[in-house]
């Protein structure tokens, strides 16, 4: 039997993973989510011509290569373990 394995443990956590995906992606010039309030990073790079406006798009992620998107989530995976261990080692 199959297992969801994309069930949030807390579900409230959605925003927060979603507001780091699209800043990692911009960081990576992957142009996805142009009129986002969380997408800051993405208008700055558009407006210093590192990544072209033109070519950001709504909320699609379609035309990124599979490359692309794994490294967002191995991004945002190596930021999740870094936050968890620098607030272990602060206790």
């Amino acid at each position: 039997m199959a297992r969801n394995s994309n069930v949030k443990v807390v579900p409230e956590s959605k925003k927060a993973l979603d507001i780091l995906k699209y800043e990692i992606a911009a960081e990576l010039g992957l142009p996805v989510g142009k009129n986002s309030n969380f997408n800051a990073n993405a208008e700055f790079a558009s407006e210093l011509g590192s990544l072209p406006a033109s070519s950001v798009k709504e909320d699609y992620w379609g035309f990124i290569a599979s490359r692309d998107a794994g490294a967002v989530g191995g991004h945002i995976t190596r930021r999740l373990i870094q936050s968890a261990e620098e607030v272990l080692f602060t206790l």
